[in-house]
């Protein structure tokens, strides 16, 4: 009888036992199939080439291609570097600079030309870890001028540097002044020429010469940025541009303006923007996409919708911008016929775009 009673306390200890061996092996085969569930880092990445009076109509095959070529060169730029593990900042001034190194687009070597026949160029970056940033105005003679405005945020205590000032921080930090003649395109400065015989046979009712229209065929915008998401999940936002055609007076437009041009904050979103950039700074459009976010709850889309859609119109403005959240959505919102504009996700789907409804 006591070896009948050892025997089945034996055999219920292996029981038990047996019985939490299997809860155990459940158990790591749940974490196992929760890790196994777990989306791959997530990051991502959109850039825009400028927004404006942009029609298939007036577009030829050739340079249509050529757009949607450069597009892509500079946004895989900046897709591998995210994907290598790369910070967003990096990710988005080197793809600037594949477009500021474009004669395509109005920022760097294809930079629009002033009243007086030079090109002065603008730009900006923000951090969204750390809501720092750094912009430059009125340079004329720095190749890259996101590189610039990258360089005043890590290596100044200022945000913002203009002209000559600028130009002399370029120097003491060892960069490299081009001759003004490098921004030279013949197409331009014809574009240039036109406009000013434009004005000379319109005044306004006081009889002064009215100022051509910033939207108008010869003066569309070309301005450039990015936005990205790194793995760590750090956003950042760039914008580099040559201004208006025909700009005055060392005229400064919204994309050296933090808030207004560019803007980026990890706890919503990076935002780049593009068009007539005196609407743009009375709106704060960049900021203020950001803060219906953050303060309204509401998505990034419906954010940049009642921006881009209701506010600026209701000022009289035109133009769009790029945007990424947190999360890796995207919105690219824009109210006139076209904008350059392409994405790319983790998983390196590529979307290019151009007319309204691509």
């Amino acid at each position: 009888m006591k070896n009948l009673k050892t025997l089945t306390l034996l055999i219920s200890i292996l029981t038990l036992f047996s019985c939490k061996s299997e809860v155990k092996d459940s158990e790591i085969d749940s974490k196992n199939e929760e890790v196994a569930k777990t989306p791959a880092e997530n990051f991502g990445i959109v850039i825009h080439g400028g927004a404006g009076t942009i029609l298939k109509e007036n577009m030829s095959d050739s340079l249509e291609r050529a757009y949607k070529i450069k597009l892509e060169e500079a946004i895989r730029v900046g897709h591998e570097i995210l994907k290598q593990g790369g910070t967003a900042m990096e990710a988005v001034t080197k793809t600037i600079n594949v477009m500021e190194d474009s004669p395509l687009f109005n920022a760097g070597k294809g930079a629009v030309f002033t009243h007086e026949g030079a090109n002065e160029l603008d730009a900006s970056v923000m951090d969204g870890a750390t809501l720092n940033a750094g912009a430059v105005a009125g340079v004329t003679r720095i190749k890259n001028p996101i590189d610039l405005a990258l360089a005043v945020m890590n290596d100044s205590p200022h945000v913002m540097l203009s002209g000559k000032g600028a130009e002399m921080f370029a120097q003491e930090r060892g960069f490299e002044l081009v001759d003004p003649a490098y921004f030279y395109t013949e197409n331009r400065y014809q574009s240039l020429q036109r406009i000013k015989e434009k004005e000379k046979t319109e005044l306004d009712h006081d009889g002064k010469t009215a100022f051509a229209d910033p939207f108008s065929k010869d003066s569309k915008f070309g301005t450039v940025g990015c936005v990205a998401l790194d793995k760590k999940g750090n956003l950042a936002a760039g914008t580099s541009t040559g201004g208006m055609t025909n700009k005055r007076w060392n005229r400064i437009g919204d994309a050296p303006i933090i808030g207004a041009g560019t803007y980026a904050n990890n706890a919503t979103c990076a935002v780049s923007s593009t068009g007539w950039g005196e609407y743009f700074i009375r709106a704060m459009v960049a900021h203020d996409i950001s803060a219906l976010m953050e303060y309204k709850g509401w998505s990034l889309q419906q954010a940049a919708e009642e921006v881009i859609q209701k506010k600026v119109p209701a000022l009289g403005g035109d133009g769009g911008i790029i945007s990424i959240d947190k999360n890796g959505n995207v919105a690219m919102e824009f109210n006139t016929a076209g904008m350059y504009r392409a994405h790319m996700n983790a998983t390196g789907e590529l979307s290019i775009g151009i007319y309204k409804n691509e």
